[in-house]
Order: structure tokens, then C-alpha cells, then sequence
């Protein structure tokens, strides 16, 4: 039996557990909403606090909040950020009520909780924590700010270490060609450091594309209230809160160009995700070309030795697997996954509120955080100490009959086919055939036909 105390609300009067921070309706949200025992984020929760905090200290700049009330919230506000066990007071399903209204409460009802302990006064979860606010633009404004925070502090930079990881492994391997494959079948031969840079051109375009669209993200919906009019909220608090927010964050958040635009719809949060879906398509091209190049050692192309990071089965003793681009090809359907929910997410804004909030709230931040790890251990476990197997490669790429293509101009089309396939059939090396075939003198062949050189762009 748990030991509980009465709160009430509106509604009327509900048990709560004595020792918790919240009350009624995050009590009745418990009660609710049984679903999946997941809880919204913590990076959401955090921002959804310094939302809180902001808008107190907006509030007292403008007359609206007693300074012992306003400081009371702020320090309660900063008390729950340094909890490590902070998750505790928010227990609330992610598959709530659409507007996250309950997860509003939740934080209002804790805040003021603590808040009271701190000040002279009784502090209400509604008329002073959440003073000059709805759950309508509150919410709203916590997806973006829990995006930007991560993008900004987690994302772009372990997109940017994996980039330069790329980069620096490929002006490595310069010298070593290899044999290019289109459709999975011998092709011209590249360098490996030409493979590379395709990956890293692959991340510098999610990065370039993450950050167009920073300032959309930047723009929030506090401010507009129940249902984008302002009712209830100061003319200057969007102003105060922003500059108070920013102050908080190191981030410089602003108006948005219409609140009815940022409650009614989650067109920012679907093209970030459509982006964030992109990076992980990038994602899992790198991560599949690693497996193709380290299959092996002795049936596969064996082009690569990724790094041994434990063993890789329980009954075939040596055998050691590509963990870390398998766990990052995981991640990458999840977050294409992801974004199908929050496409879906985006579709449900009906009249002047979306009401699928916090489900896209913790997909888009489930998402940001699994890009991030992924990339960093990509770079760390995978990329930056591989090695290469040199002989695996000079083996496959001068018996490679599709060198021949360097003939074309020479010889035509039609005979270059009919050397191809000889070497083909009789598993020669193509200059062999060629100079059988050919009036080409062994020293013009080797020309020709060096793998270096028709690696070379135009």
C-alpha cells in the first residue's frame, strides 16, 4: 500500500502519493494514460523547465510576479535541473493527451511544489508557474527548444567529428586503388580515398541542411497562448521571455513570425526529421559499404579489416563481426522509422492545435540523440582505424577484365566486350588478353591500363 495525500483540481479531489512533487492532474494523467510506460524525454523535460523558468523571470520584468514568487520558481526550476534522479517527477506516458497538456501540469504541479517551500507564499501550479501560458504554446515551444539544444550541442558536432574522421582516413588511404563496383559487380577501379570522400560529402550535406533550417527551428510559439491570439499573456512577455530563454540556453530564440503557424501545424519539426531521416539514409550507406568491404575475411571481398571489438559468436570460436556499422544500420531504421511517425504527427493539426505533440516530441528527440551516438561511435570504432588489406585488393583489381573499358577508344567497344570476356572465361589478368588481341605493345598496355592513372579524374 502506498501512503498517499489528497490533492485537488477542478475536477475534484485524487489520492496522491504523500511523498510525491506533483498533484491532481498529473495524478489523473498517471491514472489515464497506462499505455507504454515510456516517459516524454529528459532533454524535453529539461527544456520544458527552462520554458518555466524563462517565463517567471519575463513575468517579473513586467510587473506580473512578485520577485519572492518568480525567484522561488527560478530556483525551483534549477534545483530539478541538477537532479539526477530528476525523471522521478515526471512520470506521465508519452501517449497522452495530444496538446502534452497533462505534461504541462505535470511540471507546473512540481515546480510550484517546490516552489512553495522556497517563498513566503503559497505559488499555484496555474496562476503563477504557469502565468501568461498554455499548454498550446508551451509545448510547441518545448519541441524546439529541446531540438535545438541537442542539435546544437549534441548533434552538429558529432556530424562534424565524423566528417573530419572520414576526411583524415581518406587523404590516409590515397594510394591504395581498388576495384570500383556499380550494381554490386567489378566496375573501374577507384581510390579508396575517392570512396571516403563520397561518405564524408554523404555528411556534409546533412550537416549544411541541419542548419538551414536552425533559424525555423529558433522561432518559437510562447506567447500565443490558448490558440495563437495572445489571450491572457503581456504584450511585451513574448519579448522578455525570448531574451530570458536565450540568456539560459546560449541560443538566440525569437518570435515567431505567426504563433498560429507553430501550434496549428509541426511543419518544422516534419522537415527536420525529413532531414534527420536523410542523415540516417547517409547513415546506413557507410555502414553497409563497411560490411560489404570487411566480409571475410576469405569468401568475402576481404578489402578491409575493421576493428576486433568482441567476439562475434557463441559457438564459432575466431569469428568477429562488424558490430558497430550493424548497430549503426539499426539506427538508421529507427529513425526512418521515427519519421514516418512524425509525418503522420504533422498531419494532425486540426484547426489551431496539432494534437500529436508529444509523440513527435519524442521521436524527433529520439532521433537526434541516436544520430549523434551513432555518428561518434561510427568515427571512433569503425572508421578512423580500420585497416587495409592491400593484397586483397591489388589481387581482385589487375585481374579485373573491366579495365578494358580504358581500350574503348582505342580498339572499339565490340572488340574490348570480346577481350573482356576472355579474361573473363579464362581468369586472366586483362593485359594478357590484350596483348594477344591486340597490336598494343606490352609498354603502351600497361599505360593504358594502369589503375592509378584511370582513377584520375578528367
Amino acid at each position: 500500500m502506498v501512503n498517499t495525500r489528497i490533492e485537488r483540481d477542478s475536477m475534484g479531489e485524487v489520492h496522491v502519493p504523500t511523498n510525491a512533487l506533483y498533484g491532481a492532474q498529473t495524478q489523473r494523467a498517471i491514472d489515464n494514460f497506462p499505455v507504454s510506460g515510456q516517459t516524454m524525454p529528459i532533454d524535453f523535460i529539461k527544456s520544458l523547465l527552462l520554458i518555466k523558468s524563462a517565463a517567471a523571470q519575463a513575468n517579473l520584468a513586467l510587473g506580473l510576479l512578485s520577485e519572492d514568487i518568480a525567484t522561488a520558481i527560478c530556483t525551483a526550476v534549477s534545483q530539478l535541473l541538477a537532479d539526477e534522479n530528476i525523471m522521478q517527477h515526471f512520470p506521465i506516458d508519452i501517449y497522452q493527451t495530444g496538446s502534452g497538456t497533462s505534461s504541462n501540469m505535470n511540471a507546473n504541479e512540481v515546480i510550484a511544489h517546490l516552489a512553495s517551500i522556497y517563498s513566503q507564499s503559497k505559488i499555484d501550479a496555474n496562476d503563477h508557474v504557469n502565468y501568461g501560458q498554455s499548454s498550446n504554446d508551451v509545448i510547441p515551444s518545448a519541441i524546439h527548444v529541446s531540438a535545438a539544444m541537442l542539435i546544437d550541442k549534441q548533434l552538429l558536432p558529432a556530424l562534424q567529428h565524423l566528417h573530419q574522421t572520414i576526411v583524415d582516413k581518406a587523404l590516409s588511404l590515397n594510394h591504395f586503388v581498388k576495384t570500383g563496383r556499380t550494381h554490386l559487380m567489378d566496375a573501374m577501379p577507384v581510390r579508396m580515398s575517392q570512396s571516403l570522400f563520397s561518405w564524408a560529402a554523404q555528411i556534409n550535406y546533412s550537416i549544411h541542411n541541419i542548419k538551414l533550417l536552425n533559424p525555423k527551428l529558433l522561432q518559437l510559439a510562447q506567447g500565443g497562448t490558448a490558440v495563437g491570439t495572445g489571450i491572457n499573456a503581456h504584450p511585451e512577455f513574448t519579448t522578455h521571455f525570448n531574451h530570458k530563454l536565450s540568456a539560459l540556453t546560449g541560443l538566440r530564440f525569437n518570435k515567431a513570425d505567426n504563433f498560429s503557424f507553430l501550434m496549428a501545424t509541426q511543419d518544422t519539426a516534419v522537415a527536420l526529421s525529413g532531414q534527420l531521416k536523410t542523415t540516417a539514409v547517409s547513415l546506413m550507406k557507410i555502414a553497409n559499404d563497411l560490411r560489404w568491404m570487411n566480409s571475410g575475411p576469405l569468401a568475402g571481398l576481404g578489402e578491409i579489416s575493421l576493428p576486433a571489438l568482441q567476439p562475434g559468436s557463441s559457438i564459432m570460436p575466431g569469428k568477429v563481426n562488424p558490430i558497430i556499422p550493424e548497430s549503426a544500420a539499426m539506427v538508421a531504421a529507427q529513425v526512418i522509422g521515427n519519421d514516418a511517425a512524425i509525418t503522420i504527427g504533422g498531419q494532425s493539426g486540426n484547426f489551431e492545435l496539432n494534437v500529436m505533440l508529444p509523440l513527435i516530441a519524442a521521436n524527433l528527440i529520439s532521433s537526434i540523440n541516436l544520430l549523434a551516438s551513432s555518428s561518434r561511435l561510427m568515427a571512433d570504432k569503425a572508421i578512423a582505424d580500420f585497416q587495409v588489406q592491400e593484397q586483397a585488393l591489388t589481387q581482385a583489381l589487375y585481374k579485373n577484365p573491366i579495365l578494358v573499358t580504358a581500350l574503348n577508344p582505342v580498339i572499339g567497344y565490340l572488340k574490348a566486350a570480346q577481350i573482356a570476356k576472355q579474361a573473363y572465361k579464362e581468369q586472366r589478368p586483362i593485359i594478357d588478353v590484350a596483348e594477344e588481341n591486340t597490336d598494343l605493345t606490352r609498354e603502351e598496355l600497361t599505360k593504358l591500363l594502369d589503375p592509378l592513372v584511370l582513377t584520375r579524374n578528367n
